[in-house]
């Protein structure tokens, strides 16, 4: 079956992308998809393999954009400034693409994928530059991103689970957890 005109792989995975934020990525199928795109469905095989790898790009390609968002958020800050600034930056990106986040946390069949290990080690590469100034330990550093993911990505699922019914202004709320987290890191690395 010869390739629709317009249709390439990356028209597939935007159109893909727009689906699962706005449907949900529980949602999201090759058929749902091929309606989007006004094709059928088997014409989707010219241009993914199919829908595990549908999810394995939707994943990469939201690791590479979470990145982008932290490291947009960061220009000209430094230490605590930019730990924030990142912070703020991932809830943001959960919050405006909801279901490319959702593929970039869904568990995935195949955790070896080169191309997935490649775009999560570069967002834990870029925080832990984040973190030089601290002057911790390799390992100390990797507990402390693992800490900084777990605090951002409990608040980002909370919230789009619509945890959070008070009337309290929630980008307060988020941004009081990291503060409180970055004396912590401050303490435990004895910078004041």
């Amino acid at each position: 079956m010869a390739a629709r005109p317009g249709l390439d792989p990356e028209a597939v995975l935007q159109a893909a992308i727009a689906l699962a934020d706005r449907e949900g990525l529980e949602q999201l199928s090759l058929a749902s998809l091929a309606a989007a795109l006004h094709v059928k469905t088997p014409s989707l095989y010219n241009h993914i393999k199919g829908l595990p790898d549908l999810k394995r790009q939707l994943s990469r390609r939201g690791l590479i954009l979470v990145k982008d968002a932290m490291v947009e958020a960061v220009i000209g800050k430094s230490e605590d400034a930019a730990l924030l600034a990142a912070g703020l930056a991932y809830v943001g990106f959960a919050r405006k693409q909801p279901g490319l986040y959702e593929a970039v946390t869904a568990p995935l069949t195949d955790y070896e994928d080169p191309e997935l290990q490649e775009a999560g080690a570069q967002v834990v590469s870029f925080l832990l530059k984040l973190l030089a100034p601290y002057g911790l330990s390799e390992e100390d550093a990797l507990h402390v991103v693992r800490g900084f993911r777990s605090l951002v990505h409990g608040f980002a699922s909370l919230e789009g689970q619509n945890g959070f019914r008070m009337g309290l202004d929630r980008d307060e709320s988020l941004r009081r957890l990291l503060q409180t987290y970055l004396l912590g890191l401050r303490a435990g690395s004895g910078r004041k």
